[in-house]
């Protein structure tokens, strides 16, 4: 036979009118004997309010944003009666800080309270719980406490709470650590008590007090006996605890992200007041999975805010909209992507000699006839060569993607920052072309005329500093390519031919490049063909499309 009883939210100690910020269930849901219903926040804590039976909801009677108090009724549940029973003891919960403090259930009018000397420490009856995990320690021997001083944080898939002493004194020995499983009557501590029990508080009227003369005679048992009844330690989730105990989150938000191993200090809470939700924690670890944020674990440490006013003058000045783009963007690059350079020199002396020997016929004909051009035609042949520095790994990580097309894109320095315009089909073009898309690319860059399909789309990219400087750089790669050519400043050095010192023209050459892709060896044999092909000006010029 089925009944409607009352939902009314239990004992919230000193608490009144305290704030809704989740409803857990809707009308109709199926719910056991404390699964949580709403989840309500005070200044201290938030918490969950707990199903008084098994049953069905029949009907919510508060909202997102309403207040409630000790006693209120806040819906209707559908029970079996055969189902209802009187639930002892009365549980009061007690926020302090990030936890939930479950306050030891009074004894039995008459029974006598234990006064000084050494006694044991143990569990208060959890009700319908057993087996629950100590997710902290708060006790160590020597230390001394006061009654209700929390001894040990213990979590359930509803709840974390603190248990709080129930005598005063000097802790001399503690009976459990950090992944032990604890139930109604385990012993927790040994102490030198030197004050008498508190009075407990009175129970509520119409609510059955539990028989806790079991509990007093697990309290009995020597620190030996006690040690043996308690379980091996389990491995926790590598999670940073004193990060997670500070993140404003709810207790089944918190359950759910140390099943799921998420450190809450590392997740963003869209909640009110920045409190994390359950959809949070699963859009952190979705992120995760696809790739989209670093594991656990693994977040950067962010740098230091500093406010440099206070050493002197400063001038603010708001990043370019190039610049916001680019910068994430490199910064994933260079996260996710285990990059290595490849340093190498090439010998253009005899490329420096034609191309100034052909950039006066090419000049009349609009095109200026920069190294660019030589060192593109040359990296094209490269990627011909070797095929696997024009791929892109698979999101999967499972396969490459050979792409059967090169488009070369190249840094263009700009006022607004650095932007990557991309020549499309570079192997079917000769050097005068290359020459010349070359130069119409970089005056629409320069003037912030590029339309997107001129930025996508590159297979290799070339970032040529030659014409400011520098000896040698390591370039970011442009994900999802897997290198990137950076060219320094050419200079005149010695080279051995064998019999003698010549001054040769060498060019700088600095390959990045992802090493989940190509090794060592293969980035070394692509420089050193590109080196070969550099030095052969003459294939470079006559090599048809």
């Amino acid at each position: 036979m089925a009944a409607i009883i009352d939902i009314i939210v239990p004992d919230l100690g000193d608490f009144d009118a305290v704030e809704v910020i989740e409803l857990l269930v809707t009308a109709g849901d199926s719910v056991a004997r404390e699964d949580g219903l709403i989840t309500v926040e005070t200044d201290k804590a938030a918490m969950d309010i707990p199903c008084p039976e098994n049953g069905v909801v029949e009907s919510l009677s508060v909202a997102i944003g309403d207040t409630v108090s000790s006693g209120q009724v806040i819906g209707k549940l559908k029970v079996e009666v055969s189902d209802t029973v009187v639930i002892a003891p009365a549980l009061r919960y007690e926020p302090t800080g990030d936890t939930t403090v479950l306050a030891s259930p009074a004894k039995p009018d008459g029974q006598p309270q234990k006064s000084g000397g050494v006694q044991t420490l143990v569990v208060p009856d959890l009700g319908d719980f057993e087996e629950v995990e100590v997710i902290e320690v708060q006790i160590s021997k020597g230390d001394r406490i006061n009654t209700d001083d929390p001894l040990v944080t213990i979590e359930t898939d509803k709840a974390a709470m603190d248990v709080p002493a129930i005598v005063g004194g000097r802790i001399e020995s503690v009976l459990v650590k950090v992944g032990d499983k604890v139930s109604k009557g385990s012993s927790l501590a040994i102490i030198e008590a030197d004050a008498p029990v508190a009075q407990p508080e009175p129970a509520a009227d119409g609510v059955a007090v539990a028989d806790t003369s079991a509990a007093d005679e697990t309290a009995q048992q020597t620190p030996v006996a006690a040690k043996q009844q308690a379980p091996a330690a389990q491995e926790l989730p590598s999670i940073n605890e004193a990060g997670f105990s500070r993140a404003h989150a709810s207790p089944s938000v918190r359950k759910l992200a140390r099943e799921l191993g998420v450190d809450l200090a590392q997740v963003k809470g869209n909640g009110a007041k920045d409190r994390i939700l359950h959809d949070d924690v699963k859009a952190f670890v979705k992120a995760i999975l696809t790739g989209q944020s670093a594991a656990p674990g693994g977040g950067l440490p962010k740098t230091p805010s500093v406010d440099f006013s206070k050493f002197g003058e400063i001038d603010v000045q708001p990043l370019t909209r190039i610049q916001k783009i680019s910068g994430p963007r490199l910064q994933a690059s260079w996260i996710n992507l285990p990059h290595v350079t490849q340093h190498d020199l090439a010998d253009i002396t005899d490329l420096e000699a034609k191309r100034q020997e052909l950039k006066g016929p090419a000049k009349e004909r609009g095109i200026s006839l920069t190294p660019l051009a030589f060192i593109i035609k040359a990296v094209v042949s490269a990627l011909q060569e070797y095929p696997k520095v024009n791929s892109s790994l698979s999101d999967d990580g499972k396969s490459l993607v050979l792409k059967k097309y090169v488009h070369i894109g190249f840094a263009a320095d700009t006022e607004q920052g650095l932007m990557v315009p991309v020549i499309r089909d570079a192997d079917k073009k000769d050097v005068y072309e290359l020459a010349a898309e070359l130069g119409e690319l970089s005056a629409l860059a320069r003037d912030g005329k590029l339309k997107s399909d001129q930025l996508q789309g590159a297979t290799f990219t070339v970032s040529s500093l030659g014409g400011i400087g520098g000896t040698a750089f390591t370039p970011i790669v442009n994900a999802p390519e897997v290198a990137i050519l950076g060219v320094s400043r050419s200079s005149m050095q010695p080279v051995w031919n064998g019999s003698e010192f010549t001054a040769r023209l060498m060019l700088p050459l600095s390959l990045s490049y992802d090493h989940r892709v190509v090794d060592g060896a293969a980035a070394v044999r692509f420089t050193t063909y590109l080196g070969k092909a550099l030095a052969d000006v003459d294939s470079l010029i006559q090599a048809t499309p």
